[in-house]
């Protein structure tokens, strides 16, 4: 890669950053501002990524398709449109993306927004059954201010939908001024040769890199969670000389819960697990998602069509997508165990407030390390909310936050720790929990053991791994995440490798 096409890559990942920046500063929500669920990206005017944030994983290898999808519309170049519907680009319909021209391409923002309508505050509800049970559906649609007022009187605490999208509308204002800038700059000719290049070199990379992969087919199955049951997610992974391919034959079909994922989200777990086994330090375009195809059985989990709900599928069914992948390339390569396996989605509300948060726990020990303790794993990379800046916000205080010590699973490597947070309601308010491995533990790898799995609690009763129930002033929520699976059986003299006590 010659200086100058370097140049030209880092200004344009600056401006993909520098749209982070701004809507994570000027947004109104916690979710948005403190915990940064949100992602950012440009694309050329072949709808392709070129640069991106490095934000959130399940957010930005979906993003392609929402592209695709206006660019169906014809977008003008005064345009933002926008959408969150699973089903024509979205992930799930809190994930609200908007996407706008620049002078080479498009700029795109996806923000998590803390409710966006539906039948529980937080618009993640445990039990929802269609898409119509989690909110407002928005197509790919022409944003203006009549729509905007529309989309916000549908949705909870109106004021800060406003603020949240106005930040992702000063995102897109600052995109679309830096690109011009750049362009007259460097000159519009050579940004996009520079972006075509960006682009192949990427897909060059990842194809020289799968090449040094040993070639064959590998197969691994894992479940989720459902109240009537587990739900198996099957794979089946083809390495050749210079690509790879994941079929989901086998998958179950989609259920009537919201673990359904839509084809978009099952790519971008996919595309994560590519970027850890080739080139993960590789400066992300959609040339690295080139040599990978994807098939999924349609109408099974891992490609639900419409209405099927699907608030879980994008938060807990990639993450286990994302675990059966590497275990059926544990086959031939040196991966970690498995970490904690869920996002532990917790939402409180009622009509006068909203919040979300999704927690850490431990991740696998790897073949040569123990795994890091209270870190968010595989699909998520979202931060926690200090609780100072969420006891300022909400009705909800802070009781307790601390690593649920030994619950790493054991190993030559030890599995990293989860986590225990309490939080107390002050109010009356209504409580939705969607979470993961709490019957399955997270799996160790090559004679390591399982981490310990995870539970939910209000008032010391234990709920299941997905439930709404009310809330009254003074009852105490309680999660204790899942540990991350050890790596390889310890020597019988050996005691673990990190001091647990």
């Amino acid at each position: 890669m010659n200086i100058e096409l370097q140049v030209l890559g880092s200004s344009l990942r600056s401006i993909a950053e520098e749209m982070g920046a701004v809507l994570i500063r000027s947004a109104f929500s916690a979710n948005i501002k403190e915990r940064r669920d949100c992602s950012t990206a440009l694309f050329d005017e072949r709808g392709r990524m070129i640069a991106q944030a490095e934000h959130i994983p399940v957010h930005l290898g979906a993003l392609p398709d929402a592209v695709a999808a206006v660019m169906r519309h014809d977008p003008g170049p005064d345009d933002v449109f926008v959408l969150n519907d699973p089903y024509a680009g979205g992930t799930h319909l809190p994930d609200v993306t908007l996407v706008s021209r620049t002078e080479v391409g498009f700029a795109v923002t996806r923000a998590h927004h803390a409710d966006v309508g539906g039948a529980e505050p937080g618009s993640m509800p445990a039990g929802s059954r269609t898409l119509a049970d989690e909110g407002v559906v928005i197509p790919p649609t022409r944003l203006d201010d009549d729509l905007l007022a529309g989309l916000i009187a549908r949705m909870r605490n109106p004021e800060e939908r406003r603020g949240d999208f106005r930040a992702q509308l000063a995102a897109h204002a600052l995109a679309e001024r830096r690109v011009a800038e750049l362009c007259d700059r460097r000159g519009r000719d050579r940004v996009v040769a520079a972006m075509n290049e960006l682009f192949d070199y990427s897909e060059r990379v990842v194809r020289a890199a799968i090449a040094r992969l040993p070639n064959g087919r590998f197969e691994a199955e894992d479940v989720l969670e459902a109240p009537e049951g587990e739900l198996p997610i099957t794979a089946t992974v083809t390495i050749g000389s210079h690509e790879i391919a994941f079929d989901f034959a086998g998958t179950a079909p989609q259920h009537g819960g919201n673990l359904n994922c839509p084809l978009a989200v099952t790519r971008s777990a996919c595309y994560f697990v590519v970027r850890c086994l080739t080139a993960p330090d590789l400066p992300s375009s959609g040339g690295a998602f080139a040599p990978v195809t994807v098939s999924a059985p349609e109408g099974s989990l891992v490609n639900a069509q419409p209405p099927a709900a699907v608030a879980a599928g994008n938060v807990e069914t990639s993450g286990r997508i994302v675990d059966t992948l590497f275990a059926a390339l544990g086959e031939a390569l040196p991966v970690p165990a498995q970490g904690q396996g869920t996002m532990n989605n917790l939402t409180f509300g009622n009509e006068r407030f909203t919040y979300y948060e999704t927690l850490g726990g431990g991740q696998g020990a790897c073949p040569d390390a123990d795994g890091p303790s209270a870190v968010h794993v595989t699909m998520s990379n979202t931060l926690t909310t200090p609780a100072e800046a969420l006891e300022l916000a909400y009705p909800l205080r802070v009781e307790r936050h601390e690593l649920r010590l030994g619950s790493g699973g054991a190993g030559r490597h030890t599995g990293g720790d989860g986590v225990v947070r309490e939080l107390r309601a002050l109010e009356p308010c209504r409580l939705s929990v969607i979470s993961e491995r709490r019957r399955q533990a997270p799996r160790g790898a090559r004679g390591g053991e399982p981490g310990d799995p995870g539970h939910n609690y209000v008032n010391d009763e234990e709920l299941p791994s997905k439930a709404t129930r009310d809330l009254e002033a003074g009852d105490v929520v309680r999660i204790e995440t899942p540990g991350g699976g050890g790596f390889s059986s310890p020597t019988p003299s050996a005691t673990p490798s990190r001091d647990s006590s």
